[in-house]
């Protein structure tokens, strides 16, 4: 792994700071809900006592089973238009209950406004009947047409029907009809309208509370034909008269005398009606300016989840039936946390029974906004967020760009070291050898190195002309005592061991002039003048002798140029080739075919010599053309491996390159030299 990476890892170490932030802020959010539930469960506990004196306003209507099907009477805030469309009754669509009919779902709502209560009916039918004139006038009322009844009764005694029907769409005539048996008649007190729209009708009505009882109920008439017939076969969908709902004006008052500002009370009966409300929570959102909102988002995924802000709205049918308030109904004090995703409101509601010697009497249901929660409505806490995250970002970008330089100035140093070695520059300066930090003194000890490699290889390129010009004075003693003793008497054994030491004398005599070529090579380069020559002349002449030396190979030569141009001395560039080929035929048997090429392009010539043999070993090619270096073994054991260095020392003098690589079958050496005329 490079060190630009691992210290990117290291940088997500900066991580624990905005962590540790959060985790601190989560605390916080926690310990600051606990306490306002707390506080607010506290004043639930007192407002409940203060409403459990009006025990009389809390109807048990759970006794007679009835508790879901009651008729919730709305309070509405202005007199709407009797018209057929409860849009100006200002109600959420979801406070209207459904029943199913014949011919599809009816929507029925109820409200109160300054002493009158509103009926709106909203029925599905495929086939409107209408009432005529003669029915209209029958001693039983519209009976053979669609219409409405409300069914009003206050147990044991009164039971009276308010009927509905149309004879046209517009405003339309009541009937009301006790329980003497005679005849409905018309109730002008009543104001109602029939609205027909696609696919049923609607009735819309405005009736004095005083006309009705305790209780009422709802029932749909069906007539599929205006016939006594048709009125046998009606089909009756509605509710059975069950207690009204009705909001209790003492208590709305007394709630609205105990609320305080920002919090929201809910006063239930024990079925969880709603009998008051009072007070009204802040509407005002988390700030989504930039630098704030995006940071509340990312702390809204921190905090502790609650159920959807518009759960903690009073519920539009008029009955509350949350967990909270069904356990307070069962006489246990909860608490609930509420979040909002779209606007980031969120808010605390606790309910608590309300309890008297008889038992429980409702539900005292007491909400509060966040205002009082610091982790939502303080701004320092989102401030600390972007703070944490921005200096966790600085972090990583200044390790980021420390690595890079870190990193770059060790590459710089790696690649200035392999250059050196490439080069054998050896004694050159490395980069960062002046720094004073760990790096310098790396730089410096590479410098160290590589200039004591560079005194070894020197030495090892003097050492074979060192060794020579040392042997060659006690060689010479050796030979020239070895001429004397064969002009001495000698016996046949005597003689035998000179001829052998004179023999080995000369093998040591031919050794000590191979070790001495490469310094005579070397002094030519220096001192010798280029001339101008054609190298593919040179090259055909040569190949054309080695034909005649080395009788037991093959030699193709291939030249695809016409004629190659170059400069220096043809002499060393034969005794280069002379190299090779020599190299090419040891590692070659007998009826191989030695290959020499020629080709070349605008700016270098390549000459390639490839031979059949053993592939060169990895460990052995940067290593080949150095001095006192050789693969050969058995036989050819004479070999100090100074061919190849002295044919590499050719090349470099004529400004070119040598290198050697395995190819399909054997090892190609390739000579690059530049033309003559690219100079």
């Amino acid at each position: 792994m490079t060190l630009k990476r691992q210290l990117l890892l290291v940088s997500l170490l900066g991580l624990l700071l905005p962590w540790s932030g959060c985790e601190f802020i989560r605390e916080t959010e926690s310990a600051l809900r606990a306490g306002q539930q707390q506080m607010l469960a506290g004043t639930a506990r007192a407002l409940a006592n203060s409403m459990a004196r009006y025990a009389e306003e809390y109807p048990d209507r759970t006794q007679d089973g009835l508790a879901g099907d009651q008729m919730f009477l709305h309070t509405l805030n202005k007199r709407p238009q009797i018209d057929g469309y409860v849009d100006d009754w200002m109600l959420s669509p979801d406070a209207l209950r459904t029943i199913r009919g014949t011919d599809g779902l009816v929507r029925i709502a109820a409200a109160s406004y300054d002493r009158m209560v509103y009926i709106y009916v909203d029925v599905s039918d495929r086939n409107v009947v209408y009432a005529t004139a003669q029915t209209m006038i029958l001693n039983d009322g519209p009976r053979y047409a669609d219409r409405v009844t409300l069914v009003s009764s206050s147990p044991p005694y009164l039971n009276e029907q308010f009927i509905f029907a149309a004879e046209a769409p517009g405003a339309i005539v009541s009937y009301k009809q006790d329980n003497s048996g005679f005849a409905p008649d018309p109730e002008p007190a009543i104001t109602a309208y029939w609205q027909d729209v696609p696919g049923g009708y609607r009735v819309e009505a405005r009736i004095p509370a005083a006309l009705l009882g305790t209780n009422i109920g709802v029932v749909i008439n069906n007539t599929s034909e205006a016939t006594e017939r048709a009125a046998r076969i009606s089909s009756f969908t509605g509710r059975i008269p069950a207690p009204i709902v009705r909001p209790s004006e003492e208590l709305w008052a007394v709630a609205d005398s105990l609320v305080q500002p920002g919090m929201r009370m809910l006063v239930t009966d024990p079925s969880g009606w709603r009998l008051a409300i009072a007070g009204e929570l802040p509407t005002e959102t988390i700030d989504k300016t930039f630098g704030i909102g995006w940071s509340t988002r990312i702390y809204d995924l921190l905090v502790e989840d609650g159920n959807a802000a518009a759960s903690a709205e009073p519920d539009p049918t008029g009955r509350e039936q949350q967990a909270y308030v069904s356990a307070a109904l069962d006489g246990r004090e909860m608490a609930s946390w509420f979040r909002g995703e779209e606007d980031g409101r969120a808010i605390v509601a606790v309910a608590a029974p309300i309890v008297n010697n008889n038992g429980v009497l409702g539900a005292l249901i007491l909400q509060q906004g966040t205002d009082a929660i610091l982790s939502l409505t303080n701004k320092g806490l989102a401030r600390l967020i972007n703070l944490t995250i921005v200096a966790t970002l600085l972090v990583a970008i200044a390790l980021i760009g420390y690595a890079s330089w870190l990193s770059r100035r060790i590459r710089h140093l790696s690649v200035a070291a392999e250059e050196a070695l490439a080069n054998e520059t050896l004694h050159a300066a490395l980069p960062s050898a002046l720094a004073e930090d760990e790096i310098g003194d790396l730089s410096r000890s590479f410098s160290h190195v590589l200039q004591q490699l560079g005194d070894y290889n020197a030495y090892l390129r003097t050492l074979a002309s060192k060794l020579s010009h040392e042997l060659r004075t006690p060689l010479a003693i050796v030979t020239s005592s070895l001429e004397n003793l064969e002009h001495e008497a000698l016996s046949e054994s005597s003689a035998a061991y000179t001829t052998r030491a004179h023999q080995g004398a000369e093998r040591l005599r031919r050794i000590l002039s191979a070790m001495s070529e490469a310094s005579r090579v070397e002094g030519i380069m220096q001192h010798a003048d280029p001339e101008a020559f054609d190298l593919v002349k040179v090259l055909r002449s040569t190949v054309a002798a080695y034909r005649d030396v080395y009788t037991a190979r093959k030699f193709e030569f291939d030249c695809l140029l016409d004629s190659a141009p170059a400069e220096g001395s043809p002499e060393l560039l034969i005794q280069m080739l002379d190299k090779l080929v020599d190299n090419a035929v040891d590692f070659s048997e007998q009826g191989d075919t030695i290959k020499i090429s020629l080709a070349g392009d605008d700016n270098n010539l390549l000459l390639t010599v490839t031979n059949p043999g053993p592939s060169l070993p990895e460990k052995m090619r940067a290593q080949l053309f150095d001095s006192m270096i050789s693969m050969r073994g058995g036989k050819n054991s004479r070999h100090l491996g100074l061919g190849l260095y002295v044919a590499k020392l050719i090349a470099d003098g004529h400004g070119g390159s040598i290198a050697a690589d395995n190819v399909d079958g054997g090892v190609a050496f390739q000579v690059r030299l530049p033309r003559q005329d690219a100079r």
